[in-house]
C-alpha cells in the first residue's frame, strides 16, 4: 500500500513554501501564475543546463534565482520544493535526487514509466520524510471532483461504460515526444489522462486490458486504441494519438443516463458538462478555478497541514501499471491480464 500515513515529517515545517523549477520547459508557464497567485508558495528560482539559458528564462518571468545545473538549485537550502519537468526518462533520477536533497516534489505526468521508477521515488520519499505527487492538474478542479461526485450518488445510474479520448496533431518530426530514449509515445503522452480518469471514477482497477497501436518511425506508438475490463461488468476505451485534431472527451454512460464531460482535463475558467437520461439534455455549469492552482494548493496542504495528497503513490503506480499491460497487449496482440 502506497501511502504517506507512517511518513515523519520534517522536524520543522516552513509555514511559506519556496519552489524552484527543474528546467525551462514550456510546461513551467502553467505554474508560474498560480504559484504566485497562492499566498503559501513563492516561485524562487529556476534551473537550467547553462547559466546563459537559466539567466534568460529568469528575466523573461521574473523569477529571483537562476542556477546553471539542476543539482545547484537542489544544493540550495532555501528551495522547499521541486517542480520536475523534465522529459519522462529523466523523471526518476531528479526526482530522487530532489528528495535526497530534502526538496519536496511535484513531478509532471507520467510520474514515471516503470514500475520499478515508481518504488524508487518511494523509498526515496519515506527515507527523506519528503513528499512527491504527480501533477495530474485536472484531478484537483472542481470540475473532476463534481463529475465523481455526481456518478457516486447516482446521477446516471450504475455505470456501465466509460469512453475517452485526447489527441492533437505533432508537427515537428524531433519533438521529444516522439523520441524512445525520452519516454514518447502518445499513451505515456495523454492517453495516461483519460485512464487516470476512468479509474479514478471508477474507484477500481482494471482486470484485463487490450491495446491496438500505429508506431512511426521512431518506433513508438503515434495512435493508440485500447480497451479496460473492471470488476463488476464495467468497461472503459480510450484513443490517444499524434497524429489527430485536439480533442479530448469523457462519456460516462449508465443504466438511467449519461454524462458527456466535453473538456475533462482542461476545463477552462466556464465549464459545463451535459448530463442526458434518455429524454432531455441538460447542460450543468461548473465551478470556476484556475486550471493548475488545485495541485499547488494540494500539495501546500499536505506539506503544512499534513493532509493526505489527492494524488497518492499508489494512484500513480496503479496508472503506470495499466499503461504498461496495454502497452504489452499491444506488442503481443492478446488481451493482458492484471491481476
Amino acid at each position: 500500500m502506497y501511502t504517506f500515513e507512517n511518513m515523519e515529517n520534517k522536524s520543522s515545517k516552513p509555514q511559506h513554501l519556496k519552489w524552484g523549477l527543474i528546467s525551462t520547459a514550456r510546461i513551467n508557464r502553467a505554474l508560474i501564475k498560480p504559484l504566485r497567485e497562492s499566498e503559501r508558495n513563492e516561485l524562487l528560482a529556476v534551473a537550467s543546463r547553462s547559466q546563459d539559458t537559466a539567466e534568460l528564462y529568469a528575466a523573461e518571468w521574473e523569477i529571483p534565482k537562476a542556477y546553471s545545473s539542476y543539482q545547484a538549485m537542489l544544493d540550495d537550502p532555501q528551495i522547499d520544493v521541486v517542480y520536475n519537468s523534465l522529459p519522462n526518462s529523466l523523471h526518476t533520477e531528479w526526482t530522487v535526487k530532489a528528495l535526497q536533497a530534502g526538496k519536496h516534489v511535484l513531478c509532471e505526468k507520467p510520474l514515471a514509466t516503470t514500475l520499478e521508477d515508481v518504488d524508487a521515488m518511494q523509498n526515496a520519499a519515506q527515507k527523506s520524510g519528503c513528499y512527491v505527487v504527480e501533477a495530474f492538474m485536472y484531478r484537483h478542479h472542481p470540475q473532476t471532483l463534481r463529475v465523481k461526485e455526481m456518478v457516486e450518488q447516482g446521477s446516471i445510474g450504475m455505470v456501465q461504460l466509460i469512453k475517452g479520448g485526447f489527441t492533437f496533431n505533432i508537427q515537428s518530426e524531433t519533438n521529444v515526444r516522439l523520441n524512445p530514449d525520452l519516454g514518447g509515445g502518445s499513451v505515456w503522452d495523454v492517453g495516461c489522462y483519460p485512464i487516470s480518469y476512468v479509474r479514478y471514477i471508477l474507484g477500481l482497477e482494471p482486470e484485463v486490458v487490450f491495446g491496438w497501436q500505429v508506431t512511426g518511425n521512431s518506433g513508438v506508438d503515434e495512435i493508440f486504441s485500447g480497451q479496460m475490463q473492471f470488476p463488476g461488468g464495467v468497461f472503459a476505451q480510450f484513443d490517444s494519438g499524434f497524429r489527430s485534431p485536439y480533442r479530448s472527451r469523457i462519456e460516462i454512460v449508465g443504466s438511467q443516463g449519461a454524462l458527456v464531460i466535453p473538456r475533462p482535463f482542461n476545463p477552462g475558467l466556464e465549464a459545463s458538462i451535459e448530463l442526458w437520461d434518455g429524454e432531455k439534455l441538460e447542460t450543468i455549469g461548473m465551478p470556476s478555478q484556475e486550471l493548475y492552482l488545485g495541485e499547488v494548493e494540494d500539495l501546500a496542504d499536505v506539506i503544512l497541514l499534513g493532509k493526505t495528497p489527492r494524488m497518492s503513490l499508489e494512484d500513480s503506480r496503479n496508472n503506470v501499471r495499466t499503461i504498461l499491460g496495454l502497452l504489452r497487449s499491444a506488442q503481443s496482440g492478446i488481451p493482458e491480464t492484471l491481476v
